[in-house]
């Protein structure tokens, strides 16, 4: 995107697939440079629809639908920026329409296939987990014996942990099959190698086939049965400068043997004693607030760079070049105490506290809260900044302690509705 580009893409079309917590910060960005924004999304109190000039309550996974909408609204760039199955629709749809994209269909659908991404890496010696392709209770419980427990079963083509067991004992097999199969597009599930370790996330751009990596953050995650849940991103990672920089390496190759020359990616690398293997690999924005974190501590304004490519424009080496701008940062999520959400409240005072930058409430009032099992059950997140990444987790933590959701057991707000 050259220098005078924003003042040149004002007021193009954009469609967006998603209004949901995972898309806040790309809808903020193209609300800011003025493009008029169409979002989609199934749920009516979708908290990025205040940033969108047309609202369309319709599923991101419904294809026809999406497509009569981008032609109707003459829309120049289709968007999925935080959720992964409508990646592959957004190509889609932007190849049978004539639009600029970044990614190729065939692309699209390896990034959003777990199943398909394994043998790609299998067939390229992509290091990763060894996994074994089931499709019932018999086939997952020899699996399960071959690998070694603990294993994790999980669904090919599902993220945000929908599908997804940590399975510990031979005697829970069966259940996580029954629970990867019900979240399924299809009728196979994976059976995984448990990698013990360390969780990074690579965030990272390509432009014209070079992988820029960004954020290396350090993915601290919930104990089960949220499995796979992350509490908090934390940059820099701790881990040694060699190790790190491995870990890089790996995920350029990973993201290039998918076909990924272009746009935005997100990769889950497992670091293990015996090294490095690519968990899983996303064309796509992180959808933790990532891309705001990167701006925060490197000033590289990833959501703008995502939009230039959704609309054709040029994108400047500059633009990619790292600037420190804090020694730490992290992204912290928020989780609410189950029950009805009567009111949020510290929101000011938490904004006041040093290092905050930013704070997302994911909510609104009426939201009933569950216990937390899924990334989709976190209330909201906080991003701050330090001098290091611990200071910046501590003034986060401190954050979290002021912001208060005030919630009834439900049996109790039904009883007074």
């Amino acid at each position: 995107m050259a220098g005078d580009s924003r003042q040149q893409d004002r007021g193009k079309r954009l469609l967006v697939l998603g209004a949901g917590p995972a898309q806040l910060g790309l809808l903020a960005a193209a609300r800011a440079r003025d493009l008029h924004v169409i979002a989609v999304d199934r749920d009516p109190s979708a908290p990025g629809f205040r940033y969108a000039d047309r609202r369309a309550i319709v599923s991101t996974e419904d294809e026809p639908g999406i497509e009569r909408l981008a032609v109707a609204e003459r829309v120049d760039g289709i968007i999925a920026p935080g959720i992964d199955w409508p990646v592959a629709i957004a190509a889609r749809i932007a190849n049978r329409l004539g639009l600029s994209h970044p990614i190729s269909p065939e692309t699209a659908a390896l990034s959003t296939s777990k199943l398909r991404q394994r043998d790609a890496f299998a067939l390229a010696e992509v290091p990763q987990p060894k996994y074994i392709v089931c499709s019932g209770a018999g086939e997952a419980e020899a699996a399960a014996a071959e690998l070694g427990l603990p294993c994790v079963v999980k669904a090919p083509d599902r993220q945000g942990q929908r599908g997804l067991t940590f399975v510990a004992e031979a005697r829970a097999v069966a259940s996580a099959v029954e629970i990867a199969l019900d979240a399924s597009r299809s009728a196979t599930l994976l059976v995984e190698e448990h990698v013990e370790g360390r969780e990074l996330t690579v965030n990272g751009f390509s432009v014209g086939g070079r992988f820029h990596p960004l954020t290396v953050t350090d993915r601290l995650t919930a104990d089960p049965p949220a499995f796979g849940v992350a509490l908090a991103h934390a940059w820099p990672s701790e881990l040694e400068p060699e190790a790190i920089g491995t870990a890089i390496e790996l995920a350029g190759t990973a993201v290039a043997t998918l076909g990924i020359s272009d746009g935005p990616s997100y990769t889950q690398v497992l670091v293990a004693e015996a090294g490095p293997r690519v968990g899983e690999v996303a064309a796509r924005l992180g959808g933790g607030h990532d891309a705001e974190l990167c701006r925060a501590v490197l000033g590289v304004d990833v959501n703008g760079l995502a939009l230039a490519c959704a609309l054709g424009s040029e994108i400047a080496p500059r633009q990619l070049a790292p600037a420190a701008r804090a020694g730490g940062g992290c992204v912290r999520f928020l989780v609410a105490p189950p029950g009805e959400l009567r009111n949020v409240a510290g929101l000011e005072e938490a904004y006041a506290l040093d290092g905050v930058k930013g704070i997302r409430v994911y909510r609104k009032v009426g939201h009933r809260f569950g216990p937390l099992i899924r990334g989709s059950d976190r209330a909201g997140a906080i991003l701050a900044v330090g001098e290091s990444r611990d200071e910046a987790l501590q003034r986060a933590d401190r954050a979290a302690e002021v912001v208060r959701f005030e919630t009834e057991p439900v049996e109790t707000a039904l009883q007074q509705a």
